[in-house]
């Protein structure tokens, strides 16, 4: 199978190129620039890269016609006309899986937990989660009406080695771990009973994979990749003191108060989208449907990015 993985060497495609090479797939990385991935494999050395950039380059769905794709990972679509130009160039050719990386940030706030993978009536906060739910819904409809052969899949707050993760401040700066390391006061908005879903890279990947191997039972269908469980503000800062073997040391401030003490408008807005998304999300679907197996708890996948900040030398120890 000729599978064409669009943001090869991101998060995702970093994990699960080596193991589409491995279930035997002739893979085409496509990326815009020279990045390496995250993790090295040998499976890389049979790879074919090539570098498109969908952005600037008018003729990138044409260029992904004539590479005669069986499957396509599409792992950087971020906007719903890329997703309508997709559907435009191959609804009639013999692409026979087209895998849509969508978000749980198309939710937006949760209601009623677990959150619903099937859920048509989402309200998403911000225009990259609306991109995502216009997509989602014009793929859904392009399979009933056409056949077009479209998955959707949803990764949470996707964590690991090598990257910032989202902290228990509910943003990307990981200053809040060397302040934790260093015994300081953890301040957290409101109560910190909100709640941030990571799920290791490894296991997102392998929620694609299941895709591709169970195409029958996926097609047309919405999937959460996730790790099955989350964690409080709360319950993530007093891990951290805890992995450090520091006293637990955490004040609450209302939302505004915090904003103030943050002073990084930035940082308080990623925090906003993620808290007020906070939620819950299982993963029944996707083990029945995928037989979907993640390797690694929330925690687990926190701690190992943690001791990857250590190795980076983003957190120094004392």
């Amino acid at each position: 199978m000729k599978t064409i993985v669009l943001g090869g060497t991101g998060h995702i495609g970093s994990y699960l190129i080596p193991m589409l090479v491995n279930e035997g797939h002739d893979v085409i990385s496509i990326t815009r620039s020279e990045s390496k991935p995250y993790i090295d494999s040998s499976a890389w050395n049979s790879v074919t890269r090539i570098l498109m950039d969908r952005e600037s380059d008018p003729d990138f769905e044409k260029k992904l016609y004539d590479m005669n794709p069986d499957i396509i990972v599409d792992l950087i679509n971020f906007k719903f006309d890329d997703t309508k130009k997709i559907v435009e160039t191959f609804k009639n050719s013999s692409l026979s899986h087209y895998i849509f990386c969508s978000s749980v940030w198309a939710h937006g706030k949760a209601e009623i937990l677990p959150f619903n993978p099937d859920d048509l009536d989402k309200k998403p906060l911000d225009k990259y989660g609306k991109n995502k739910f216009q997509s989602e819904l014009f793929l859904k409809k392009q399979f009933n009406e056409t056949n077009f052969p479209a998955t959707i899949i949803m990764p949470g707050q996707i964590s690991g080695p090598g990257w910032n993760i989202i902290s228990p401040l509910g943003n990307a700066n990981p200053e809040i771990f060397q302040n934790i390391a260093d015994g300081e006061v953890t301040y957290l908005p409101n109560f910190g009973m909100e709640t941030i879903h990571h799920v290791h890279a490894e296991d997102v990947a392998q929620v694609f994979l299941n895709a591709i191997i169970y195409r029958d039972n996926s097609l047309g269908e919405s999937f959460h990749a996730v790790s099955g469980s989350s964690v409080t503000l709360y319950g993530y800062a007093k891990m951290v003191y805890e992995y450090f073997g520091k006293e637990c040391s955490i004040k609450y401030l209302p939302w505004e108060d915090w904003k103030k003490r943050i002073d990084n408008e930035e940082d308080s807005l990623s925090t906003y989208y993620h808290i007020s998304r906070s939620g819950y999300f299982d993963i029944k679907k996707e083990e029945k449907l995928l037989k979907y197996k993640p390797k690694h708890t929330n925690i687990d996948t926190i701690k190992i990015a943690i001791k990857s900040y250590i190795e980076r030398g983003i957190i120094t120890l004392k």
